[in-house]
């Protein structure tokens, strides 16, 4: 609208003036980041993720600096679960959480959008005590079994138990988060576990013997994980949400390169799982595969695959649309200003390179 050559001067000075105040205003005052982990260390970090190094590093309120806005971490020991009530009651701005409650959210109606990948392909594992007469799968039935409900290591045991024609039921499945469940297993309080890598250390003490692992099995059966926005925060502080993402980017730029194996394990390794545990973890995958910040088809079918999954669990009603919930616009603008568009490899839907892409080899180390 161009404004007449009668318009008052002042009246121009005073419009911008109250435009530019608005716009400093509309900054939040704080960024609240949940995690789905009860994390560890000082301060509290977490391992699995870019975002660990983020976290570590300081980059984020480095990111930061000379501005209004703080930057605020919250864990959370119940996970995915605990997560989702967060963000329904607003307390938090973005969140770091597994697939399958990241999926359960959106179904209850939680308004988030998932803007960068941070942490996949991560595997799952069953462990039972050292004297324990359980050799495999098929070997829980009617057995008492550990299994964290509601995290993105739920689907994957469902899966799991189904490939040796098992199901939850054939269980005496008990509800434990990671720490009760190491706690109850050590002291013979259940027969086996599902988990993660936190199951290495207590392999390694002599504490419990591992009897399955997803490791070299099919894409599929890894879990995701990924950061999220509420949609409302995102809307109002794009400029805020942006300079997020182009952090967390740059985290996985750091930490897909083979060169930095060792510290960033070493950095992983401060939220108490230790350094031997990250490398039993990676050990047949690289940190470029595991690290990858992108929303690619892998990445977009897994999440359909655990809606769909998760219906027909009736862990929720019905499938969920995702349609319009991945918001790659942010990851595109961090990943062609910081020269990285061909840094990662895509994958297709089943996990594999696309055509035309080649998969970074595994380097030295």
């Amino acid at each position: 609208m161009t404004l007449p050559a009668s318009f008052p001067r002042r009246a121009i000075l005073a419009a911008v003036t109250l435009s530019i105040a608005g716009l400093a205003q509309a900054a939040p005052d704080v960024i609240r980041i949940g995690v789905a982990s009860a994390g560890g260390g000082e301060p509290v970090t977490w391992g699995g993720s870019p975002g660990g190094v983020v976290r570590v590093n300081n980059w984020l309120e480095d990111a930061f600096k000379g501005t209004n806005t703080k930057v605020e971490w919250l864990f959370f020991k119940g996970a995915g679960p605990a997560v989702n009530e967060a963000l329904s009651n607003k307390q938090i701005d973005f969140a770091y959480q597994g697939d399958l409650p990241a999926v359960v959210g959106r179904a209850n109606g939680l308004k988030t959008r998932l803007l960068v990948a941070s942490g996949t392909r991560n595997n799952s594992y069953v462990v039972v005590p050292p004297q324990s007469d359980i050799h495999d799968i098929k070997g829980l039935k009617d057995r008492k079994v550990s299994i964290f409900r509601g995290t993105n290591g739920h689907l994957v045991a469902i899966n799991v138990l189904a490939g040796a024609g098992l199901t939850e039921r054939d269980l005496k499945a008990v509800n434990l988060d990671s720490g009760s469940a190491q706690a109850a297993l050590v002291s013979n309080g259940v027969d086996a576990a599902f988990g993660g890598y936190e199951w290495f250390k207590v392999r390694d003490q002599g504490l419990a013997k591992v009897i399955y692992t997803t490791q070299g099995k099919d894409p599929a059966l890894t879990r995701q994980a990924a950061l999220l926005v509420r949609e409302e925060f995102e809307k109002a502080n794009p400029a805020e949400v942006q300079k997020v993402v182009d952090t967390f980017v740059r985290a996985a730029d750091w930490a897909s390169d083979e060169k930095n194996r060792t510290e960033l394990f070493r950095i992983w390794a401060r939220s108490g799982t230790p350094l031997p545990s990250w490398e039993a973890e990676f050990d047949k995958q690289t940190l470029a595969e595991r690290n990858s910040p992108l929303l690619d088809d892998f990445i977009v079918a897994r999440y359909r695959a655990v809606s769909e999954d998760a219906a027909k669990l009736k862990l929720i009603r019905r499938p969920v649309s995702l349609d319009g919930w991945f918001e790659p616009r942010y990851l595109q603008a961090a990943l062609q200003q910081q020269g990285l568009q061909k840094r990662w490899t895509a994958f297709d839907a089943k996990g594999q390179p696309k055509a035309g892409s080649a998969a970074t080899p595994l380097a030295s180390r």
